[in-house]
């Protein structure tokens, strides 16, 4: 008797489980490629570029980075 075999479909989905990783902001720095620190406040870590350019003026150009939580919710077998 051969193997049998079942497929099942997978949708991705945010994770807003409870214990899903948290959403996280990073500005980066487009001219040197610098990431200020990752934090949970979007503005709070947007203050890390007003510090960078005053170190590096002729740095105008920025990144944000999101950490979004996503998980696969298994679906129907096939």
């Amino acid at each position: 008797m051969g193997a049998r075999f079942r497929f099942r479909e997978f949708t991705l989905v945010p994770d807003d489980e409870s214990d899903a990783e948290p959403i996280e902001f990073a500005f980066q720095c487009a001219v040197c490629n610098m990431v200020g620190p990752t934090l949970a406040d979007a503005e709070k870590a947007s203050e890390w570029s007003h510090d960078h350019v005053r170190d590096h003026p002729e740095h105008f150009t920025y990144r944000q980075i999101t950490t979004l939580p996503y998980r696969m919710q298994p679906g129907e077998w096939q």
